[in-house]
Formats: C-alpha cells, sequence, structure tokens
C-alpha cells in the first residue's frame, strides 16, 4: 500500500488523487483529534465503535495477515518494532475501526444479505475457480487455512464485507469524474512544447578560489547530518546454489540441443515489430474518401496534413503482431510492405487507415549462440538435489549449536566475511560490495541483530544464503578531519555550480532583453539544439528538471535548468494543446482514474463523519499489549 501510494503521488493525476486523500485525513484527524484516538478505557476490549467491539485477538489476526503479506512480498522478516516504524499497526486498527462503523450502519439501518446470495458470491470468485472457470473446493478450503476461519465463520466475515460494499456502492453508484476536470488535466497532460536550447558547461564558470579552512569547516558545520558515518555491521555469509556445484561441462551436445528444440520458439526468438501510424476517422465516408485520395497518389502524411493532425496524434509506437492493441489494426499492418498504407480497417475506435513506418525484422538465435547457456542450465538442474542436501546439513549443524562459521567450516564449505557494510550494500569507501541477491540480503541483515538465528534466504538461483551478524557500529557523526578531501570536492562544485547559474541567469536576461539564443551559444563556444513535442511527462532524452522549468514559464518564454552536464539556455519557440478528445483511451483511462479517486474520497468522507457520530474509544493499554510494546 505505501508503494502504491507513492506510485500514485507521482503523477499529475495522482497527485491530484492524493491531495485530496490527504486533506480528508487531516480533516479526519481534526474532527477526532489525535489525543481522542488513543486516550481510552478501562476495558479488555481493544475498541469500540458505536455498538460494535473490536477485540485485541482481532487486531493482532488482521496485523498478522498482513505482516505475512509484506514479509512475502519483502522476502526478509518484520520486527514488531520495524511494522510500528512503518506505520502498519495503525494502517490496520485504522481499517478496523472503518470496517466497525460500516457493520455498525448496517445494522442500524435493518441491512441483509441472504445466504444464497452470499454463497453465489463466493462461488464466483475468481481467486476460488479452477481453471475451467468452476469452484474449486480445494482452492477454498486453502483460504479457509490461510484466513484461520471456520467455514461459518468465514461466511460471517462475507455477510459483513458485502454489506460494506453495497453501502459504498451506494453512495458512489453512478460518481464519475466532471467532463470539466477531465479536459483541464486532459489538456494539461497533452500541452506539448519546443524549445530552442544550447549547454553551458561547468567549464564556463570560470576559475574558483581556492577555499580557506574556514570556508570549509563552514560549509562542513552547515552540512554535519550529511556527512555522517551510517550504521555499519559486520556480517558472515554462507552461500550455496546449483552453479558452484554444477558442471557443464558433463552435459552432451545432444542434450543441450534437444532443450534448444523445445525452447527456441519462446525463450530464443524475437518476434517482427513495426513501427506504426494510424488515422482514426469519425465515420466511414470519411475513411473512403481518405482512402480513394490515396488510391489517386496522395500519400499517407498528406492526408494526416489534411486532418491538422500532427505526429503524435498518428503515432501508434512499436509494436508486434500479438502485442498490437486492436487485433484488426495488428492484421491489416502486418499483412503489409515497409511503407505500406492499408484501406479502411474496421478498428475498435471506429473506422481506421494504417501506414508501415519501418520494419524490424525477427530473429531467431542459433543452437551454438546459446549452447553454453543451456548447458549450464541443465547443469543446474542435475544439482539439485545437492543444493537442498546442503541446506538440510547446514540447518541440522545450526540447530546442534553451531555457529553458522563453524557449521561451514564442518561440512568443507567457505564463509565470506564482511568487516563492514551499510543499509546500502556498500563499504566504508562507499564503494558497492559485491553480494548475492544484494537487496534482499542487506534488507534481511538490517532487519535483525546480531545473536539471531535467521531462516537462511532462498536466491533467484536457486541457491541458498545464510547470514551471522557478528558486530554493530551505530551511526556516528565524522570529525572534518577525517572527511576534508570530500568537502572540499563538494564545496568547489557548490560555488561552481552557483557561479554557472549566475551566469546563466544573466544569459536569460539577455534573451529576454532581444538577444538571440545563436549569439549567445556562438560566446560561449556551443552550439544551438532544437527539441520538440515535449510534454509535462518528460521527453526522452531531456532532463526532468528542464522539462520542469521549461513548463514553468510562458508559452514564449526563456529560462535555464541545472542539468549533469551544466546549465540548459532555452527558449519556448511553440506551444500547443490539442482538443480533448473524450473517446481516446488515454483521456478515458484518466477520467476513470479520476473518478475512482473521487469515489473513494467519498467513502472516506462518509465513513469519517460515520465515526464521528458513533463514537470511537481506543484503550490504550490494550493496544500496546496487542502490539506488543
Amino acid at each position: 500500500m505505501l508503494d502504491g501510494m507513492r506510485r500514485l503521488s507521482q503523477g499529475l493525476v495522482g497527485r491530484v488523487i492524493m491531495t485530496l486523500l490527504f486533506l480528508l485525513l487531516i480533516g479526519s484527524f481534526a474532527i477526532w483529534g489525535i489525543g481522542d484516538m488513543f486516550r481510552g478505557f478501562t476495558s479488555d476490549k481493544l475498541a469500540e465503535v458505536g455498538g460494535q467491539t473490536i477485540t485485541a485477538q482481532q487486531f493482532q489476526d488482521a496485523l498478522q495477515t498482513m505482516l505475512v503479506r509484506v514479509q512475502s512480498q519483502m522476502h526478509s522478516s518484520i520486527t514488531n518494532e520495524q511494522a510500528r516504524a512503518l506505520g502498519f499497526d495503525s494502517q490496520v486498527l485504522r481499517e478496523l475501526i472503518s470496517d466497525a462503523a460500516l457493520d455498525e450502519r448496517a445494522r442500524a439501518l435493518g441491512l441483509a444479505v441472504s445466504d444464497e446470495a452470499i454463497v453465489s458470491a463466493v462461488r464466483s470468485d475468481p481467486n476460488l475457480q479452477d481453471a475451467s472457470g468452476q469452484f474449486d473446493r480445494a482452492r477454498f478450503d486453502q483460504a479457509l487455512r490461510q484466513s484461520g476461519l471456520s467455514e461459518r465463520g468465514f461466511f460471517a466475515e462475507q455477510n459483513k464485507s458485502y454489506l460494506r460494499q453495497q453501502i459504498g456502492l451506494s453512495l458512489t453508484d453512478g460518481l464519475t469524474a466532471p467532463k470539466k476536470l477531465v479536459d483541464f488535466l486532459a489538456r494539461v497532460q497533452s500541452e506539448n512544447r519546443a524549445i530552442d536550447y544550447f549547454v553551458l558547461p561547468p567549464s564556463a564558470a570560470g576559475d574558483i578560489a581556492a577555499p580557506t579552512d574556514d570556508a570549509l569547516k563552514g560549509f562542513f558545520e552547515d552540512r554535519k547530518d550529511e556527512y555522517r558515518a551510517p550504521e555499519y555491521r559486520a556480517v558472515d555469509i554462507l552461500f550455496v546454489n546449483a552453479a558452484a556445484l554444477a558442471k557443464p561441462e558433463d552435459v552432451t551436445d545432444e542434450d543441450a540441443k534437444a532443450d534448444y528444440d523445445k525452447l527456441r520458439d519462446t525463450r530464443f526468438t524475437t518476434p517482427e515489430k513495426r513501427k506504426l501510424q494510424q488515422i482514426v476517422f469519425p465515420d466511414q465516408q470519411s475513411a473512403d474518401d481518405a482512402e480513394a485520395k490515396i488510391k489517386a497518389g496522395a500519400s499517407f502524411d498528406d492526408i494526416v496534413k489534411a486532418r491538422n493532425l500532427k505526429p503524435a496524434d498518428v503515432d501508434l509506437g512499436e509494436t508486434t503482431k500479438t502485442g498490437a492493441y486492436d487485433p484488426a489494426i495488428g492484421e491489416a499492418a502486418f499483412a503489409l510492405p515497409e511503407g505500406g498504407v492499408s484501406g479502411v480497417v474496421k478498428g475498435q475506435f471506429g473506422p481506421a487507415i494504417v501506414h508501415v513506418v519501418a520494419i524490424t525484422p525477427g530473429a531467431v538465435k542459433s543452437f551454438d549462440e546459446v549452447k553454453a547457456q543451456l548447458k549450464g542450465e541443465i547443469a543446474a538442474d542435475r544439482v539439485a538435489d545437492q543444493v537442498q542436501s546442503l541446506h538440510d546439513k547446514v540447518e541440522d549443524a545450526r540447530v546442534s549449536g553451531k555457529s553458522l562459521a563453524e557449521a561451514a567450516k564442518s561440512l568443507g564449505l567457505e564463509i565470506r566475511s564482511i568487516p563492514a557494510v551499510d543499509s546500502q550494500g556498500k563499504d566504508p569507501s562507499d564503494k558497492t560490495i559485491d553480494l548475492p541477491d544484494a537487496k534482499e540480503l542487506v534488507s534481511s541483515v538490517f532487519a535483525s541483530d546480531v545473536g539471531v538465528d535467521d531462516a537462511p534466504l532462498p536466491t533467484k538461483d536457486r541457491g541458498w544464503l545464510w547470514f551471522d551478524i557478528l558486530k554493530i557500529v551505530p551511526a556516528h557523526e565524522r570529525a572534518f578531519d577525517e572527511v576534508k578531501d570530500k568537502v572540499a570536492a563538494e564545496w568547489r562544485a557548490d560555488e561552481s555550480a552557483k557561479a554557472l547559474a549566475a551566469k546563466a541567469a544573466d544569459m536569460v536576461k539577455q534573451v529576454e532583453g532581444g538577444a538571440t539564443l545563436t549569439s549567445l551559444a556562438q560566446a560561449a563556444g556551443q552550439e544551438v539544439q532544437t527539441a520538440s513535442d515535449i510534454r509535462r511527462g518528460g521527453k526522452e532524452g531531456l532532463a526532468p528538471n528542464l522539462v520542469s522549468a521549461l513548463f514553468n514559464g510562458p508559452a514564449d518564454g526563456a529560462g535555464s535548468a541545472a542539468i549533469p552536464a551544466g546549465r540548459v539556455i532555452f527558449k519556448v519557440m511553440a506551444d500547443a494543446t490539442p482538443t480533448t478528445n473524450f473517446d481516446d483511451p488515454t483521456v478515458k483511462s484518466l477520467a476513470a482514474q479520476l473518478g475512482e479517486g473521487l469515489q473513494t474520497s467519498l467513502v472516506d468522507q462518509y465513513i469519517n463523519a460515520l465515526e464521528t457520530e458513533l463514537g470511537v474509544r481506543v484503550n490504550q493499554s490494550v493496544l500496546q499489549a496487542a502490539e506488543g510494546s
């Protein structure tokens, strides 16, 4: 959920929705008061919402279910302290309170659903059906085991869940995003600009005078936290995988060729791709007229210009035949030669004409190209049992009381000792340490502690990874002398950037005063470049902060932006905002996303008001006990 919220907040539409949701959250705190939320009463109950009770066991079960799910995704364990730090406990309690409020409203309204309807809903759940779409009792039994509920308890929970959904649907049924909002955001997203620009290199900043010790110390003091030494951990690791035991040289060419023949079409064949353009017409007559013009000698580009379309309006990008969004378009396009133009095709969004811009032929890797790879895989398959046997022997040795190093030595395996690694997988010299499955390993190491016997980690190459934390060196401040060279380099870079920014600002003023980019670029020994069809979402080859800068100013403005190669001086040469086509798939997706956000917002407002009306009380002491704190 946290990752989902971060992804949502990255886009413009996402930021609009997230702003709405956070305003609602802040509003709910204003209604409840954070203190009232956790000032409880003396009782065995963890919380009360109106006449509904939330028990400590319910809270613990829900929290455990969330932790199991998260740990499965992260492939590492999470302690109670980490769960609290990540806010999982608050999230679980929030969801239980919301559910209880809806359950109480359903009870007060006398809402009910028949057993037949619940059974029908369960039998129709795709998660409980087999490949043929039929209800699968085995999957249902597995769901019961995972939930820890009896069959009766499961259906009772389903009943409550169904009624909650019905309350939500009664609020949001038919609620869609206002057309003006969709239009506004679609236009913002589709606005495109063209710029002329040149790059001012760092050398244009000129010479930077050598710093005094006082200047460096002042720079260091202002950024002292940036120079802190992170927490380091000394750790022993033991890595056992199939590749280490496998003997590819023992695999014959015949065995490898047999695998190649089975996998050639699925693994070693790259399908043909085609770069396509498409014009979608509002009606059949317009499409037929365009086809007639093409047959009479007009080009596809002539039709594009005649219909006042831009390249972006007709670009379908590169696709395979099976990857085409519309099967009819794919069939037509892949029946044409390079440069060919189709007749009228009955597409999903109306009559269309397709143009094949370019063809990238398909390719098949030969057996000789992949023989070594296949032999390695076959050899690894053959030693899978040996890997599992070693896993069991290491675990048996650890259970008997041996340390990881002792267990490895008794089995003739080699331990690798890492004197110091930080949470980013780097050593004290800031170099990345080459580690197997580094992300998962480092995450697990920093989620554990000295003396803890952690379970081995399964690796991506069908192996096992053990670790033993030997020592923890806490994060601490570094003395100035320890980082003086680094401080000096960063001071110089900072001063150079300031000088370059000042020079760029002066050039921008000159452009605004009538000077041409060409004259300024020539004076700086640079060449003017052009970039077009730039949208707010970015453009390949342009730094994100440059894109932001050119949209932050007027449609004919000038400006500058820092990039890794120096500083860009630009002038906006063109600005266009296409009329919104509400039938366009992208616009439909935008409208759906906005509608879902508004529906979520409305339900959240309703639940907040409902909780205020019913009253929410949380027993702080029972909550802390349930959290294990």
